[in-house]
């Protein structure tokens, strides 16, 4: 609301009952210390906080004192003093942010019932008394709110500014060591917060899109660490959409488990090293999850999580675009268009050695629906998949990886699913 100035009568009434309210006695001023210390036992407790906290209340009363006899009509600024900076940075190393808004409101609260008092005995006409505790209300509240709000952006200010100073100290040690620059171990430790002789999984969580939330990006590295259930964990900010994450003593990483945990960073992207030990394992896991992240941007991979394990055949095979889909068509020929279950099926069974009991029990699948699969999968390879299986289980693996089929390949493939799929129970 827009502030309106008070009559020349107003004012005068304002300044003669301002002058004695803000000359209390030191009772007073000790029931103030005493009520904005009950807000926390712990105030009391601590006398150079005490201390603190009865200075920067001193210094706010004296502020809106000051401008009010100075001109009582006008709206007081926010007060921004030292005193009160210091207050709110002592309340918040301690993990107290929000006590200082109970501070503001217990002295706002004990002045104005001082104030009304003097009010009341200094301004006999009803009228008058009631438009000075209007206006009298009005700037208090005004005053008290956008100091609390001052503060509040100050300290947030300071906060953003500390931990973007500690994210940048911790880019330039981890980059060393990535590197390979000797190091300290004892020391970096220290400066990291993080061991490093404990086996490592690094992981680089990232986006795609420039524009998505970089706090999808920060609940992902929070999901990593919950998954693989790690007692400590280092998080660098690279750049505004990629995180690296290392933790230490990770029994193995779920995948599904990991995917489920991030329904709620659906923009986010992991890309997992293996684990290793040591200042070498620190860094070869994060070299094997950026190869890991390479790997599925170039094969245009649509998976939330993958892991080295999982593409480390498919790496080298991006490496080289052209070649990868020349040997795809030409190892599985018309088997590339194949619908996709006939790909899980052939490529489970070539794992399981060629063992179909194996495979059935895997798949969950009747043993004479494997083999009718099997059958179909080899009419449409171009050669036979004995003696081929390697390349046969290579092109699998790239083809996987390479990218998700579009709409109508599915429709294609499910087609041909029912082709081979028995109308009824064996």
């Amino acid at each position: 609301m827009m502030w309106q100035r008070p009559s020349a009568r107003i004012c005068e009434l304002l300044r003669e009952s301002g002058w004695v309210a803000l000359n209390p006695g030191h009772e007073w001023l000790d029931n103030l210390d005493r009520a904005v210390l009950a807000a926390d036992p712990s105030l009391a407790d601590e006398l150079a906080l005490a201390d603190v906290v009865k200075q920067a209340i001193r210094a706010f009363l004296v502020h809106f004192g000051v401008s009010k006899l100075r001109d009582p009509g006008a709206p007081v600024p926010p007060y921004q003093g030292v005193e009160t900076l210091r207050m709110a940075r002592e309340l918040q190393r301690r993990g107290k942010d929000t006590l200082v808004r109970d501070i503001y409101r217990i002295v706002q609260t004990v002045s104005w019932h001082r104030f009304t008092e003097v009010a009341a005995q200094h301004v006999p006409d009803p009228d008058d008394l009631r438009e000075v505790l209007d206006v009298a209300f009005r700037s208090s509240t005004d005053f008290v709110d956008a100091s609390i709000a001052a503060l509040t952006a100050k300290m947030q200010l300071e906060r953003n500014e500390l931990t973007h100073s500690a994210n940048a100290d911790r880019r330039k040690i981890v980059e060393l060591i990535l590197s390979g620059t000797p190091t300290q171990r004892e020391h970096t430790e220290t400066q990291l917060g993080y061991p490093l002789a404990p086996p490592h999984t690094a992981a680089i969580i990232f986006s795609n899109q420039p524009s998505s939330d970089p706090s999808h990006l920060d609940r992902a590295a929070e999901a990593f660490d919950h998954a693989v259930g790690s007692p400590q964990s280092l998080t660098v900010v690279a750049d505004t959409t990629t995180r690296w994450v290392w933790v230490s003593g990770a029994a193995g990483v779920d995948n599904d488990k990991l995917c489920r945990a991030l329904d709620n960073a659906p923009t986010a992207r992991i890309a997992i090293g293996t684990t290793a030990p040591g200042i070498d394992g620190f860094r070869r896991s994060y070299l094997d999850a950026r190869t890991t992240q390479y790997t599925m941007s170039r094969l245009r991979s649509c998976l939330q999580v993958a892991s080295f394990a999982d593409l480390k055949l498919a790496a080298v095979l991006a490496e080289y675009p052209q070649a990868r889909d020349r040997f795809i068509e030409v190892t599985l020929g018309d088997f590339e268009s194949a619908a996709p279950s006939l790909h899980t099926t052939l490529l489970t069974f070539i794992n399981q050695q060629c063992n179909a009991a194996r495979t059935a029990n895997l798949l969950y699948m009747h043993r004479n629906t494997l083999m009718r699969r099997l059958e179909a999968a080899q009419r449409l390879l171009p050669r036979p998949l004995e003696g081929t299986t390697v390349h046969v289980a290579a092109a699998l693996e790239a083809l996987h990886w390479r990218e998700h089929r579009n709409g109508d390949s599915v429709k294609m493939s499910a087609q041909q699913d029912r082709e081979v799929t028995p109308s009824a129970q064996p």
